[in-house]
């Protein structure tokens, strides 16, 4: 009885650990998104998420210009 029920409890936790990496796999949703979501949201620290996407952004648009000159 104690050998089925070790067995049981690793099946299960062997499933278990299945299910969340096939969860993962389906997220479609990139990183830039789930911040600009949260960025959007009333949570608090939002405000801050948005100015890190700004100065990203800013960043990213100086050196396009940068690497324009070039």
């Amino acid at each position: 009885m104690r050998y089925a029920a070790i067995v049981m409890c690793v099946v299960l936790a062997a499933c278990a650990k299945a299910d969340r990496s096939g969860a993962a796999g389906r997220d479609t949703l990139t990183r830039r998104q789930r911040d600009s979501v949260l960025g959007a949201s009333r949570l608090p620290g939002a405000q801050g998420i948005r100015g890190a996407l700004r100065a990203q952004d800013t960043a990213a648009a100086q050196n396009a210009r940068a690497d324009s000159i070039r």
